[in-house]
């Protein structure tokens, strides 16, 4: 899932997809790159599971995975407490008195 987060384009594909499916044809109208290119970032999406695509007809549908990028919000959010909890714990360490190797 970070790897495929770690793209801006992704991200900007992923934001559009969360707001409403939209057919891979209309993502790729809104970059500077080809179809092919957009296929591949809707892809790596796909295979993150932050998006799903569905055909009708000839069009390939993509709408975004909102449960999925909910378990990502949740992961961050366990991550930052860890750190959190670390970085205080090393802003602690130089309130504590030194030691001697005598004691």
């Amino acid at each position: 899932m970070f790897h495929a987060l770690s793209d801006r384009t992704r991200r900007d594909i992923l934001r559009r997809v969360l707001a409403g499916e939209h057919s891979v044809s209309t993502l790729a109208a809104k970059y500077d790159m080809s179809f092919a290119a957009v296929q591949k970032h809707v892809a790596v999406l796909e295979r993150a599971g932050l998006l799903t695509k569905r055909r009708q007809g000839r069009e390939q549908l993509a709408a975004g995975d909102v449960e999925a990028v909910r378990s990502v919000a949740s992961m961050l959010t366990d991550f930052e407490s860890i750190w959190r909890g670390r970085i205080d714990a090393m802003d602690a360490l130089p309130a504590q008195p030194p030691t001697t190797d005598m004691e």
